[in-house]
Parts: structure tokens; C-alpha cells; sequence
């Protein structure tokens, strides 16, 4: 039967000024085929219009490790020893080339399929390309957070920063010829942040810096997305029932096709077959693989700061402990129980933070306002039917960004970044 987990991976692996107007395209002379902003999410682009991409054979690319937090190998648990030092993944050229940074969405490692497919398109392109998981994955968390306790993206952005710096310093002779950045979904949200920190440490002095399909307000967009998981389903009255009407329709679809292969191409043609899943069944599903994101956001906070909310702080485990209790405990606890629980007493313990209002414009695009209108090196791609946007999201983006902002019909959240128009713009956009 088909991982809901591998699934949900996928998935995750899915939130003007007066002289200047963005340039918003339109859907009939753009093309994107999905109309439908839930089956754009989840199925993409319909392979036949996706670029051509390099085979992982022709690429020249290693993982490689880096020790962040040294001292976190003496105080992880047992079964987080391969995450004592932070993953990531170098693409090189033969010789002198710009390098690309790519921050990945919520939850995503640095090999998760968004990442990969940018990391082809850019390498394809003439570029060195680093991958870096997000600070909300456990990886992250554990390799290379201070506090480990994201969501306070000043925060997030520093500890990608010192990251960034020391996968540098790892590759001396690596020939770059300047540095470029981009990320998707949290991940850009992140990079606008990176990109200001920049402004002052001077580290890698930016060309240009992409943000694809980021958050605005941070909070609306992980609210609109929890949201999902409340959808009402007929004929469905628990998640349990829930997963096993969508593992059965991949069953039956699998048994007709003969074969069974879960990937992005597969999420599309399921979506074309008799099999398909409702709006509704959409919403929960996409909600679900947020949700599994956020627990384990929770679960592994809680666990690596020893605050006793889901794991017993007394409790000890090892390589063969049995997590499954635990994680069922975090998915329980929804954003807002993390926000309020983790990572509300976090900030204001340590920066005398007041309300969660200032939290959220501390850590969203508002606090950068100012810095993002004036940085004519930074752009924004989005789309209009974006599931995480909220109220005003637009409007901020096309006051902050004028021309800078490329608006695009459809495509759902992340759902048209391998369709070949969103990368020929990409590319051009680096290019310069």
C-alpha cells in the first residue's frame, strides 16, 4: 500500500507604489492548465510543460556535513546522532561560477523534491547550487539551531546565516564568481531576512535574491493552512477514516496502472483518473501534511529543550524507544498551541517580547517594509490563488515591490514553480 508519509513529503516539500505596478499575468495568455488551486498544490505541472532538466548522473554534487553546535552532541539524545551535524548538498561546476543558495519550505530538508527540482534547473543553468534544509526541520533543529525553537524569523534567519557562512568556508577552492539566493514558501520568507542581515555582515554581498511564493504575514499563512485540516469530508468523521478512503483511491489507482510510484508526475495523472480527490478531500489532505510538519516542529522543541510538554522530561530514550505516543501527543497540538506554548514564552524570555501581535510583525515581511522597497535586487514571484495568502497580502506585495512582483493567475501554493514559463522567469530574473 503507498506511504502517506512519502505522500506527505511530497507535499511539503509542501503560506504598489504610485510610479511602479507589478506585473501581474494573465490566465489566458500564461497557460498554466490548473485552474483549481487545492489540485495545483498537490498534482503541479503537467510534465509534458515542464523544462527539460539535467539527469542527477550529469550533475557533480556530494552531500556533506558541517559541525554547527558542537556541544550538541554531547547533549542530543540517543536517537538524534545523525543529525549532530548540519546535511546539506553542493552542486559544483567545473570552474568559476555564480552560486545559488536555496532555502527549502516548511518542515523540507535540503533533498526534498521542490529543492531538488530548483537545484536542477539552476545547475542546469551554469550555476553552483547549495541546498539547505529549513529551520523548522528536524535536522536543522537539532544541527544548527541556537534555541531550536523556530518560528521568530529573525531568529531562523541567523542561525541559515552562520550556516551559510561555515558551508563556505568548507569549500575554499570552490571558484565563485558572486552569490545569489532564493527560497520557497517559509523558505523565502526566509531569505528576505537573510538577504537584510546581509546587508550589514557583508559576508556574501547578495547580486539578487528571488522569494517564490513566500508568506506575508506568517501567521495567516500557517493559520490558513491548519485550517485545512478542519475541512468537513462526506462521509468522513476522523482523520483515521479520512486516511484510509485516500490510501484506498491510491490503491485502486496503483492496481490499475500496474505499478506503484509515488511522485509528482503520478500526483497529476491521479488527478486526471476516476480516482481523483474532491476539493474537500484536497483541503484535509494538504492541511494533514502541514499538520504533520507542524507536530513535528512540537515534538521535537519540546524534546531537544527538555520543556517536558510532550516528552516527559525524565523520560529517557533511545535508539530503540518507540516515538509513535509522542508524535500522536504533538498532533494534537496545532500552531497556535505551539505559538503559545513553545514559542511565545521563548521570545519573551529572551527578548522581552510583549504581545503575540508584535511577535507576528516582528517575524513576518512587515518588518522588513522599508528595507524590501528600497532593495532593488530582490523580486517576489506569487500567485494569486495562493493558498496561504490572506486579506492585504497582496496589496502589501505590490506596495512594497511595484515592478519587482511578478503576480501569477494560478498555481496554488508552489504548485507551478516546474512549469516552464515560472522557470524561464527564474533564470532571467539571475541572469540579471
Amino acid at each position: 500500500m503507498p506511504s502517506l508519509a512519502r505522500l506527505a513529503t511530497l507535499l511539503g516539500g509542501l503560506v504598489f507604489c504610485v510610479s511602479a505596478t507589478a506585473a501581474d499575468v494573465d490566465a489566458q495568455s500564461y497557460g498554466y492548465p490548473l485552474a483549481n488551486p487545492f489540485e495545483a498544490t498537490i498534482a503541479t505541472t503537467p510534465p509534458e510543460l515542464r523544462p527539460a532538466l539535467p539527469d542527477d548522473r550529469d550533475i557533480d554534487q556530494s552531500d556533506y556535513s558541517v559541525r554547527l553546535r558542537p556541544d550538541r552532541e554531547f547533549e542530543l539524545l540517543d536517537n538524534f546522532w545523525p543529525v549532530t551535524k548540519l546535511q546539506y548538498r553542493l552542486a559544483e561546476q567545473k570552474g568559476r561560477a555564480p552560486l545559488i543558495f536555496i532555502i527549502s519550505g516548511t518542515g523540507a530538508s535540503y533533498a526534498s523534491s521542490i529543492t531538488e527540482y530548483l537545484k536542477k534547473l539552476f545547475y542546469g543553468a551554469g550555476f553552483h547550487v547549495v541546498q539547505l534544509s529549513s529551520p523548522t526541520s528536524y535536522d536543522f533543529m537539532a544541527a544548527a539551531s541556537r534555541f531550536a525553537t523556530p518560528g521568530y524569523s529573525p531568529d531562523d534567519a541567523d542561525d541559515l546565516y552562520r550556516a551559510m557562512q561555515a558551508v563556505r568556508a568548507q569549500h575554499p577552492k570552490l571558484q565563485v564568481s558572486e552569490y545569489l539566493l532564493t527560497g520557497y514558501s517559509l523558505g523565502a520568507l526566509h531569505a528576505a531576512f537573510v538577504s537584510q542581515i546581509d546587508e550589514t555582515r557583508r559576508a556574501f554581498d547578495f547580486k539578487r535574491v528571488l522569494l517564490l511564493n513566500p508568506p506575508v504575514n506568517l501567521y495567516t499563512s500557517v493559520s490558513n493552512l491548519d485550517k485545512l485540516v478542519q475541512t468537513r469530508v462526506q462521509g468522513i468523521d476522523n482523520s483515521t477514516n479520512f486516511y484510509e478512503l485516500v490510501l484506498g483511491k491510491l490503491t485502486r489507482y496503483f492496481n490499475d496502472k500496474g505499478y506503484l510510484d509515488i511522485n509528482e508526475a503520478m500526483l497529476y495523472d491521479f488527478q486526471q483518473s476516476r480516482e481523483k480527490l474532491s476539493d474537500e478531500q484536497m483541503a484535509m489532505l494538504i492541511g494533514t501534511s502541514f499538520r504533520f510538519s507542524s507536530a513535528d516542529i512540537v515534538f521535537t522543541s519540546d524534546l531537544l529543550n527538555r520543556r517536558g510538554l510532550i516528552t516527559p522530561r525524565d523520560y529517557r530514550i533511545t535508539e530503540s524507544t518507540s516515538l509513535t505516543p509522542f508524535f500522536q501527543l504533538a498532533l494534537r497540538c496545532d500552531f497556535d498551541c505551539y505559538i503559545a506554548e513553545q514559542l511565545m514564552p521563548m521570545w519573551r524570555a529572551r527578548y522581552d517580547g510583549g504581545s503575540l501581535n508584535q511577535l507576528i510583525e516582528q517575524s513576518s515581511l512587515y518588518a522588513l517594509e522599508d528595507y524590501l522597497r528600497g532593495s532593488d535586487k530582490i523580486a517576489v514571484m506569487h500567485n494569486a490563488d495562493d493558498l496561504i495568502l490572506g486579506q492585504g497580502d497582496i496589496g502589501f506585495l505590490r506596495r512594497t515591490f511595484g515592478e519587482r512582483l511578478t503576480l501569477y493567475p494560478r498555481g496554488g501554493h508552489c504548485g507551478n514553480l516546474n512549469y516552464r514559463v515560472n522557470s524561464d522567469a527564474m533564470l532571467e530574473f539571475f541572469r540579471g
